[in-house]
């Protein structure tokens, strides 16, 4: 596995590729919504596999002093090797370089073990989002 690194703008087709695949293709989410005007702005990370295609990606965006993680996404036939986990720890990375103590996400709920284990915390009840079951969590960076 190679380790995550921010991504550029020449990954971002790859990037596009995979959150379709994930969001859309997979989880249903619609087309329409799953970019949106934060894209634009926001900090993306990206793990590429042996074969170098890109396997794993996320994004962070601060909000109220706060890193906001989102749009997490690793394609299904990797799941659990960690390329997940290493986007996530990049991430932290960037917000810390970015000068925040805090990071915020909506963990979807299948995967909020996988969050825990980073050492996120859930904070209250769980709601919908795009038709998926979230719940806020956060943690000190």
């Amino acid at each position: 596995m190679s380790a995550a690194g921010p991504a550029t703008a020449a990954d971002w087709p790859e990037v596009v590729a995979l959150r379709l695949r994930v969001f859309v293709e997979e989880q249903g989410v619609p087309a329409e919504i799953e970019q949106d005007e934060h894209d634009a702005t926001a900090v993306h990370a990206l793990a590429r596999d042996g074969a170098g295609r890109v396997v794993a990606t996320g994004r962070l965006l601060v909000r109220d002093g706060r890193a906001v993680i989102g749009r997490m996404a690793v394609d299904a036939a990797v799941r659990g090797r960690g390329y997940g986990a290493a986007v996530l720890a990049e991430l932290h990375r960037q917000a810390r370089a970015l000068g925040l103590a805090e990071v915020e996400l909506h963990a979807q709920v299948s995967a909020r073990g996988f969050y825990a284990r980073a050492g996120y915390t859930a904070v209250g009840e769980e709601y919908v989002e795009a038709g998926i079951t979230h719940v806020t969590m956060r943690r000190r960076l």
